[in-house]
């Protein structure tokens, strides 16, 4: 791990293994790279790049209010040209699948392939639906309360983990306190910023959407997510995918919004297969239907 000075920011960086290029977005906002860390076996077969986003992490030297697109995108090439790749992959989870979404937007020449992991093309699906589909999965008020305030960013950078720790179990199909106990070993724990991301919801992500701009995206897509993602649910993730020309879909079964966390063994196959496929033009039909989506 390295700090490296890109543009205006420095980035805390993590470069490991060795052939193709796949940076790796983390979500958030206001987490780290640390969230990724269970793709580290893909490290055999591909150069991995882990990065922290500005003002996320261990990444310093910029103000919360220069957290835009434009920048994190930005950012995001220049360590490119930085690292001398002249494309690569990318993978992005959650808030970097967002980020992702914009870069493929914005850089359409830097990018080999695409990956989007339990993310979204519309901020509506957390801020709005995410509250309440809790309440249909039985989760207590106080939690559905609690989920609107914090995807909204209605809370101070004291009242982060209190409000978190109300609904925080719904991001697992099942509750690992073993994992938690391995990560919290092994230093796996993210650093958090919640002013970022107080700021990612009230201002970087307050109504956005990139629907409307999916079929600009040409190269091959993956969109890869947990059956019970109360984030971004299935029917979002059959239009994500429908969104873009040839997109593969794969729903991982039992596992939530952290699918490469809960079940690796079924992730890290599907990673591999895509980023080597030569063809990559297949699609994967699920079970659910476009229809039902808003």
């Amino acid at each position: 791990m390295t700090t490296m000075q890109i543009r205006d920011v420095s980035l805390y960086v993590k470069v490991m293994g060795q052939g193709d290029p796949l940076l790796l977005m983390h979500g958030g906002p206001g987490l780290d790279h640390t969230t990724l860390l269970d793709l580290q076996p893909l490290a055999d077969q591909f150069t991995l790049i882990f990065y922290d986003h500005r003002c996320n992490g261990r990444s310093e030297g910029a103000e919360v209010a220069s957290m835009t697109f434009e920048n994190l995108t930005a950012d995001a090439d220049a360590l490119r040209q930085t690292l001398g790749f002249d494309q690569w992959a990318v993978l992005g989870h959650s808030f970097g699948g967002n980020v992702a979404l914009e870069y493929a937007l914005r850089y359409p020449q830097s990018l080999a392939r695409l990956i989007l992991m339990d993310t979204g093309g519309d901020q509506w699906w957390v801020s709005h639906n995410a509250p309440e589909l809790l309440a249909k999965r039985g989760y207590r008020a106080s939690a559905v309360q609690a989920a609107r305030r914090f995807y909204n960013g209605q809370f101070t950078p004291g009242e982060f983990f209190s409000i978190f720790m109300k609904f925080g179990r719904a991001y697992n199909y099942r509750n690992d306190l073993l994992a938690m106990i391995k990560n919290l070993i092994s230093g796996h724990m993210p650093k958090i910023r919640p002013e970022s991301t107080i700021f990612g919801y009230t201002h970087l992500l307050k109504d956005w959407t990139t629907m409307d701009q999916l079929n600009k995206i040409k190269a091959p897509t993956l969109v890869l997510a947990g059956r019970y993602d109360h984030l971004f649910p299935t029917e979002h993730q059959v239009a994500l995918a429908a969104g873009i020309k040839d997109a593969r879909l794969e729903v991982i079964e039992c596992a939530g919004h952290n699918p490469h966390s809960e079940e690796p063994d079924q992730v890290l196959p599907v990673l591999r297969n895509f980023l080597s496929d030569e063809k990559h033009n297949y699609v994967h039909q699920d079970s659910f239907s476009a229809a039902t989506v808003r």
